[in-house]
């Protein structure tokens, strides 16, 4: 079995971006962390998550991340899923980040997305059936 462990973000600040997914994952912590340097520019880092799976912060970004309306090759969002997006939802508005944009109407799942402080899009999922076929439609 392969899963994913990790996603490697570079971010322009880490409490920023820490304040975001703090907010999604109030179960995960910060894992561990520390100084180190990338092609010559120093950076701080921290891993964020849970004993399996985590974020990684490095807080040596400069610039703007792609335009998500335009067709620049990189990364276009990630998701999570989860069993409640209402309470995902309502801590992430409660921590002043509001939806970006629904997901499409589904009979079997229910999806949001945000645009973390780092100009990242993130997809929250829930989905409402445990039938594959349901919930992998492309119709």
């Amino acid at each position: 079995m392969i899963h994913l462990e990790h996603l490697n973000l570079v971010v322009r600040d880490i409490p920023e971006a820490l304040n975001f997914y703090r907010a999604a994952f109030p179960h995960w912590k910060v894992r561990g962390g520390g100084e180190g340097s990338w092609h010559g520019k120093p950076r701080d880092w921290v891993h964020f998550g849970d004993d399996y799976q985590y974020l990684t912060f490095n807080n040596d970004g400069v610039g703007e991340n792609r335009d998500l309306k335009g067709h620049q090759v990189g990364l276009a969002h990630f998701a999570f899923v989860t069993n409640n997006l209402d309470a995902v939802i309502e801590r992430l508005m409660s921590a002043g980040y509001p939806v970006d944009k629904e997901g499409a109407e589904d009979d079997f799942r229910k999806n949001v997305y945000y645009i973390d402080p780092n100009g990242y899009e993130v997809e929250f999922v829930e989905y409402l059936s445990d039938i594959p076929s349901e919930r992998n439609r492309y119709d």
